[in-house]
């Protein structure tokens, strides 16, 4: 991703963060991640996040999405002999659309969310407005989009080991790429 959009997508995200109340110190404010997932269409599949802390016990975490911008489907696997992260998705603004493996045999041609230009495989929809908030057990494939207003959610969650997380999509690359604009 060239910086410009990277740039571009942070802002946005502080926006989102201003509609929500949510304040963030200035370090927060610089240290906001733009995760592109390697696939060059961050406005249709990525989201930009903070993480406030992410102990060996503990990991909090404020996330944006633009309107219907994806987090595409994947799951939290045991990293150095710890369990999967459990995490708990919040919404503070906007809808959330939460796609997971939860066993309600949900299918793809009556969920409410645009499929996305990437690989899914489950179905089960929760629908979060503000205030709302659903727990995913580890090793559970999910997907979330926000609606047509975007969304921001907060995760709670155990010890995040984001960069081990495993993908439907194999083309999906965690770890962001800034590259200097020409």
């Amino acid at each position: 991703m060239k910086r410009s959009k990277y740039n571009k997508m942070k802002a946005a995200a502080l926006e989102y963060y201003q509609k929500a109340g949510i304040i963030l110190t200035d370090e927060e404010k610089g240290n906001i991640e733009v995760a592109d997932l390697g696939l060059g269409m961050v406005e249709e599949v990525g989201l930009q996040l903070i993480t406030y802390v992410n102990t060996e016990r503990v990991c909090a975490k404020e996330m944006v999405l633009l309107p219907y911008q994806t987090c595409p489907e994947h799951k939290h696997v045991p990293t150095n002999g710890q369990a999967g992260k459990e995490e708990t998705f919040r919404c503070r603004y906007g809808k959330v659309y939460l796609y997971t493996a939860s066993g309600k045999g949900g299918r793809r041609e009556d969920i409410q969310a645009p499929i996305p230009k990437t690989d899914v495989t489950v179905f089960d929809e929760t629908v979060l407005l503000p205030g709302e908030q659903f727990t995913i057990l580890p090793e559970t494939w999910h997907w979330f989009c926000a609606g047509e207003e975007g969304a921001v959610i907060s995760e709670f969650s155990t010890h995040s080991t984001d960069e081990t997380d495993v993908f439907t999509d194999t083309r999906i690359v965690r770890a962001p790429t800034i590259e200097e604009d020409e």
